[in-house]
């Protein structure tokens, strides 16, 4: 087994991450594993779904039935990971666990930066060819029209007004329900 400082990926019954993650926690400090054993983390992203004009945050498991751990590998630690409720084992081959490569792992904490902005992922209920309606307060209030364009980067949406003679209008996509 190994003696330096890795990130190991550890597979865990479905649903069962966070659970993991709280006893393997409770395992350190009841075992004194503080000096063997760093960090546990179930790898999440935000995402914002927008339905209806109406935004709400979801957090979801980047992947689902596994959780990271970084730790250095030796028997006792190897064996209070390996022995807790809800773990399935280590990944790697056979009884040898593989750490991760520090590429894999600085991609993954860069998808879970602290900066929620720039790394929240907006989901919307609107597509091209979709009917909606202006429920914002202002001069577009009320307009209807069909999709032409989704730029979830900008948070914006195109649509087209017949009553306007075809004009092509740009809103916020807080602004409008499909209908």
């Amino acid at each position: 087994m190994s003696g330096d400082r890795r990130w190991y990926v550890v597979q865990t019954y479905a649903s069962y991450e966070k659970r993991v993650e709280a006893d393997i926690r409770q395992r350190i400090a009841a075992m004194n594993m503080q000096d063997k054993i760093f960090n546990v983390l179930v790898p999440t992203e935000t995402r914002v779904i927008v339905k209806d004009g109406k935004s709400r945050e979801v957090t979801r498991k980047l992947y689902p039935s596994y959780v990271m751990v970084e730790m250095i590998l030796d028997e006792q630690s190897w064996y209070a990971v390996r022995h807790t409720p809800g773990v399935t084992g280590f990944i790697g081959a056979g009884t040898h666990p593989i750490p991760l490569s520090q590429d894999e792992v600085d991609r993954i904490m860069a998808g879970m930066t602290k900066d929620k902005d720039e790394n929240v992922k907006v989901e919307y209920d609107l597509k091209p060819g979709d009917t909606v309606r202006v429920i914002s307060e202002g001069e577009m209030n009320g307009f209807t029209g069909a999709v032409v364009e989704v730029n979830e980067k900008k948070g914006r949406v195109k649509f087209k007004n017949e009553v306007l003679g075809g004009a092509i209008l740009e809103t916020d996509y807080k602004a409008l329900e499909k209908i």
